[in-house]
């Protein structure tokens, strides 16, 4: 069963900095473009950035210029360096295929909480 693991989420204050990793198969994350989702309580799972397998990168607008995707093909990881935080980016971010239809079951996600 393809499994996707994501780390690195925890409690930060605003304008504080978090990095998350995900461990996906490494063909899905050499091969596709793949992507950071975010879930906050009571919201639908929403987009927040993506890198294509040629490492061009998109973020929706409320994260933009404060948050980078990158990819290491070598290690079967996708990164989401977070910075600038704001409580409203807190929910549980998930990485997954960017297509829908090459995505995978969900992984466990990662909570990261930003509050003073």
């Amino acid at each position: 069963q393809v499994q996707l693991v994501e780390s690195g989420g925890g409690l930060v204050q605003p304008g504080g900095s978090l990095r998350l990793s995900c461990v996906a198969p490494a063909s899905m994350v050499s091969n596709g473009a793949m992507g950071w989702f975010r879930q906050a309580p009571g919201k639908q799972r929403e987009l927040v950035a993506t890198i294509t397998r040629v490492r061009s990168t998109e973020y929706a607008d409320s994260v933009k210029g404060r948050f980078t995707i990158s990819r290491d093909n070598a290690k079967a990881t996708v990164y989401l360096q977070m910075s600038g935080l704001k409580p409203e980016d807190t929910a549980v971010y998930y990485c997954n295929a960017a297509s829908i239809m090459a995505r995978v079951n969900w992984g466990q996600g990662t909570q990261v909480t930003v509050s003073s």
